[in-house]
């Protein structure tokens, strides 16, 4: 009985290992990890930019918060003022 041969023939579609086929077996492995390594270094730079413009758009709201305070601030003076300002009228 030859069973691990007929256990080989009984898979058709896959050619028998040679070298041959190892070469195109490693270069497609090599293209596949360049294709991929080519992604990675794409998805790392669009991070690096999506990092760049939040710390940007972290600033912008700052600078607005600091603003809105700011006129908030200038506001409640303003009505304090004419608040006084009517107060000191003399009434009619």
């Amino acid at each position: 009985m030859c069973y691990g041969h007929h256990r080989r023939s009984l898979s058709p579609d896959r050619p028998p290992r040679n070298n041959n086929n190892n070469a195109l077996v490693v270069n497609t492995l090599r293209v596949r990890l360049a294709e991929t390594e080519a992604r990675l270094e794409r998805a790392r730079a669009r991070e690096a930019e999506l990092t760049r413009r939040l710390e940007e758009m972290k600033r912008f709201v700052s600078v607005m918060e600091i603003l809105e305070s700011y006129l908030k601030q200038r506001f409640r003076e303003q009505q304090e003022y004419v608040a006084r300002f009517f107060s000191s009228l003399p009434a009619k």
